[in-house]
């Protein structure tokens, strides 16, 4: 894929990047897997808090921060590495252990010998390879299609995994309720084959791959350094460690609040998950038409989901709290892929590697510090203040980050009114150039 036309004209439209032969097989295998990731998700939880344990909050919390707890301190070297060697072959090596390490939970529950103690392990594990594998496979994006595509790409990547999202807990939680645990983990193993074969079937010649580092020396503080001096990338950084570290915990809450608050089986918590999907669905697939990202949507993104979740926490029954659910994941996914494509497109190609690395060690490096002060938050205080949280943390962060930029960075707030016709009331964050766009654009006047 050198250019668009090496593998026919890059099509406009929400399924643009269909037309890249490369990127067609890479979803097809992350669809397969990314089914498999959410049963496997729904299947580890069920086992610890309801079979594992007497529904510990704190061992759950536990569990999902030492899957993500390597990732913070192996992210920037593995950013280095996918800076100088082929992403697509280090892949081919992370999906493979990664299925290995699915095989070796789902023997352990099969023959009866899994114990807390062998989770906590294979989660570590989980997180020391996907520490590797996560910034090279962001970064590997913009390998597969051509830049103008990069956004359009992010969002059927996030479709992907969360149209596998609608359908993934629900199975499992149909499968937990009739087999038990291990036949949700047995699928989840066989599912990396997907993404194997769909890496071994692209066409080399049809990627661009980045200009790659010769020396790793000093790589990494290349990186710090290099995003140290863009305060347009360290921004969003911080708006998303603060939505990963306590708002996207998901994992923790509907577990608790499904079985604490409603008292319900493992079907209705699966069935939570697949809710909350149809709004993380709509929202990839609304990115994928979007040709690039702002600032305003970033910021609404981000305070949309502090409403919603501040809601979700005051829930009364069952019912309310799954509707809630779809603007919820709405949001949080909005804001991580125009994030996600913000700092792709705003990285130069010798160093997006390391830039996406230390993106990624930041937004899933928080959840080993807030994965288990959140589980810790449910023993003491309560379900729904595991919610509530989160809501707290990001209303803030989006206060603080919009008015850093009202002072700092030139943003400017454009009401819109509602007295015309076919018009809605609402408020956009516009920086000066995109509201010095826009008035262009009105004015006929090219931009």
């Amino acid at each position: 894929m050198g250019d668009a036309s090496a593998d026919g004209p890059a099509r406009q439209g929400m399924f643009a990047s269909f037309g890249i032969h490369n990127y067609r097989l890479f979803f097809c295998g992350a669809v397969v897997s990314n089914i498999g990731t959410w049963m496997y998700r729904v299947a580890q939880d069920w086992l610890v808090l309801t079979i594992l344990t007497e529904h510990s909050a704190s061992a759950l919390g536990y569990v999902t921060g030492l899957q993500f707890l390597p990732i913070p301190f192996l992210a920037p070297y593995a950013g280095s590495l996918a800076d100088r060697f082929p992403k697509r072959r280090i892949l081919m090596l992370t999906q493979a252990l990664l299925g290995l390490n699915a095989l070796a939970m789902f023997v352990l529950v099969a023959s009866g010998h899994a114990q807390l103690w062998h989770v906590f392990v294979l989660a570590f594990l989980t997180g020391v390879v996907t520490a590797f594998d996560n910034p090279t496979r962001q970064a590997f994006v913009s390998e597969m299609v051509p830049l103008d595509l990069v956004s359009n790409a992010v969002g059927l990547n996030s479709a992907s995994f969360n149209g596998a999202r609608l359908l993934g807990p629900g199975i499992a939680g149909l499968m937990i309720a009739a087999w038990g645990v291990a036949p949700a983990m047995a699928f989840n193993a066989v599912s990396f084959l997907a993404v194997l074969a769909s890496l071994f079937l692209m066409k080399p010649e049809l990627l661009t791959p980045a200009p790659m580092r010769k020396n790793g020396k000093g790589a990494v503080r290349e990186g710090l350094r290099y995003v140290w001096h863009r305060p347009d990338i360290m921004v969003v950084m911080l708006m998303v460690f603060m939505l990963g570290t306590f708002g996207m915990n998901f994992q923790i809450t509907n577990a608790l609040m499904a079985t604490r608050i409603f008292h319900k089986g493992p079907g209705e918590y699966g069935l939570l998950g697949s809710i909350m999907a149809i709004g993380t669905l709509a929202a990839a697939l609304i990115a994928a038409r979007r040709t690039r990202p702002r600032l305003r949507i970033l910021l609404s993104a981000l305070g949309g989901f502090a409403v919603f979740t501040g809601l979700l926490g005051a829930a009364p029954n069952y019912l309310v709290y799954a509707l809630i659910l779809i603007p919820t994941g709405l949001c949080a996914l909005t804001m991580m892929t125009c994030a996600n494509a913000t700092v792709q497109l705003a990285s130069d190609p010798e160093v997006r590697g390391r830039v996406m690395a230390l993106y990624m060690a930041i937004f899933m490096g928080g959840t080993p510090l807030g994965a288990p002060f959140i589980g810790w938050v449910g023993d003491v205080y309560g379900p729904r203040w595991t919610i509530w949280v989160g809501s707290i943390a990001t209303g803030l962060t989006f206060l603080g980050v919009s008015l850093w930029f009202m002072r700092n960075r030139g943003v400017r707030v454009h009401l819109r009114n509602g007295f015309r016709r076919n018009q809605e009331w609402g408020v956009d964050v516009w920086t000066v150039d995109e509201a010095r766009a826009a008035v262009a654009s009105s004015e006929g006047e090219p931009v």
